[in-house]
């Protein structure tokens, strides 16, 4: 999967989390550096950081390194990436993406992003390559220019027959109710993770709505949480990006 369609040249954000396989992002984060004319071997301003664990002395070091006046007038790239990060040392990150660094740029790598704390994940510009998006891609632009009743509509229809499935499962066989309901949140978890990705790219600077992209997370959080409702979150989605463009 090629993560480059979802990273604009023109307009990087300054911190992303990738979620998926190090061994198959990272080398495609490379080849988008070489896109941007910036050397990715010899360069003392790309620094690649990979552990197991990321701890807090890792973060530590981030932190110094990041605040490190480059050697170059160029762009400033660090990609880290590990299995975990303990929690103490993505608290102690915070700061560092809450106060973007001119021409300084972030990608962290990680199997899986659910890892990560809320305050934390709110501040990075979240990519998943666990699966193919483009269909959802397509529908999220359509989504942000339609007005909010056919928001609604489209919520509705891309939910709806699935939980009505799940309603029949229940009463029929509620062995069932799992496995339906993680497809349905899987489904929304999907269009989410293109509307967010859209909305980075269509979002001018000038007017960057942070309030957006903290409901999104908030909404693909409780969308993990057995009983919530993906309609209803679906819903509050429709409603939170109405007249954004």
């Amino acid at each position: 999967m090629n993560i480059e369609k979802y990273l604009d040249k023109e307009n990087l954000h300054h911190a992303y989390l990738v979620e998926g396989s190090r061994d198959e992002i990272i080398p495609e984060i490379l080849e988008f550096l070489k896109s941007l004319k910036i050397k990715t071997e010899g360069n003392p301003d790309v620094v690649q950081m990979h552990t197991d664990t990321f701890k807090i002395d890792d973060a530590r070091n981030l932190k110094i390194y990041g605040r490190e006046k480059g050697y170059t007038s160029a762009k400033k790239i660090f990609i880290i990436s590990a299995n975990n990060f303990l929690s103490e040392a993505q608290n102690s990150l915070l700061k560092l993406f809450e106060e973007p660094i001119e021409n300084t740029y972030f990608f962290i790598v990680a199997p899986d992003a659910s890892v990560f704390i809320k305050t934390l994940s709110s501040r990075l510009y979240f990519i998943s390559t666990k699966s193919d998006i483009s269909a959802e891609l397509k529908d999220a632009e359509k989504f942000i220019k339609m007005p909010l009743k056919s928001r609604l509509d489209f919520i509705k229809e891309l939910l709806t027959t699935e939980e009505l499935e799940d309603e029949e499962g229940l009463s029929a066989q509620a062995g069932n109710e799992v496995i339906q309901l993680d497809s349905i949140r899987s489904k929304a978890l999907k269009f989410l993770n293109a509307l967010e990705s859209v909305f980075h790219k269509k979002m001018p600077k000038t007017a960057f709505d942070t309030s957006v992209f903290e409901h999104i997370f908030k909404v693909r959080e409780f969308l993990r949480m057995p009983g919530s409702s993906p309609k209803t979150l679906m819903e509050s989605v429709a409603l939170i990006t109405s007249g954004k463009f």
